[in-house]
């Protein structure tokens, strides 16, 4: 089997492309904008890295032809000067459904994140909920895999984590005190070739989180704890960060923003799990916390 994937040189690209060449025997084509991002994947006879813009339908197209899923994982955060949600996770969205049809995929595996709403009145979740629904009306099967904070080697979150847990003293937004299921990044590699695989029929939301609901405060603190850092941990008020959020954001374009600050500070909550339904079999938070933190021992 073949598939494609938007995205590639992301950590969560990053980590599917590994997984494949080690224990499958599944052939991937690598999409990414530029050669130093094609130079980062992955060296592996089943990796085929293509430099490709979504801006060109046409050569898109040309690009991921021949695969039969294609694994859709861009889009952005933070937004900049350079690119906004609307053209990050909406209209890169469109113009990989457009390939996607010209190019005969027969299943999309889209990566979305918790609370995405076409309704929200937060523009990134909206933005992704908007994201969500091109699939789902493209006409292609599609399986939409909604994720919470990932962690693992790599990721943004291990690096934040990592960073907050490392100091003598660290202050949260709003004291840390939302609750977060943080997802090992090798769990949710092996949700996206179950459903590359599988290729169900029709269109499919999960909510994938890890087995652990936890504060990010306490999340911080265990990771100090383990570090054997005698961390304090203090409190940012919300509207404080989000007043200067919003000028800092004005001023450079982009950044954290208030948006931002929204969705990181945002409770994870799922009403079913779908680890179950997609075969998966969770990795305990010590062991992921223990991983990222033998990785970040090895660098240093």
């Amino acid at each position: 089997m073949k598939i494609a994937v938007t995205g590639a040189n992301s950590s969560v690209g990053q980590n599917l492309l590994a997984r494949v060449a080690k224990e499958t025997e599944i052939s991937v084509i690598g999409a990414v904008r530029s050669d130093r991002a094609a130079a980062s994947l992955p060296s592996s006879p089943q990796i085929d890295a293509r430099v490709v813009s979504y801006d060109d339908i046409g050569k898109l197209a040309e690009a991921i032809e021949g695969a039969s899923c294609l694994v859709h994982l861009a889009g952005i955060l933070f937004e900049s000067r350079a690119t906004t949600y609307e053209r990050a996770n909406v209209a890169t969205t469109v113009s990989v459904v457009e390939a996607s049809q010209k190019a005969g995929i027969r299943h999309i595996v889209l990566i979305s994140v918790l609370g995405a709403s076409a309704d929200s009145p937060n523009r990134f979740l909206r933005s992704r909920g908007a994201a969500e629904k091109v699939v789902s009306e493209s006409g292609i099967s599609s399986s939409i895999i909604r994720t919470p904070i990932l962690l693992g080697p790599g990721t943004a979150g291990a690096a934040a984590l990592v960073r907050a847990a490392s100091r003598d003293h660290v202050r949260l937004l709003g004291g840390g005190f939302y609750i977060l299921r943080p997802l090992d990044i090798h769990d949710l590699s092996a949700a996206i070739l179950h459903m590359c695989q599988t290729q169900p029929e029709g269109t499919s939301v999960h909510e994938l989180v890890g087995p652990e609901s936890i504060t990010y405060r306490a999340l911080v603190a265990r990771v100090a704890g383990m570090m054997e850092n005698p961390l304090t941990i203090g409190k940012t008020p919300l509207w404080i960060a989000k007043l200067g959020a919003a000028i800092t954001s004005r001023l450079r374009g982009g950044g954290i923003s208030p948006t931002v600050i929204d969705v990181i500070t945002g409770s994870e909550v799922v009403q079913k799990n779908a680890d179950a339904e997609m075969g998966i079999s969770l990795t305990p938070l010590s062991t992921t916390l223990e991983t990222i933190l033998a990785e970040k021992k090895r660098e240093t």
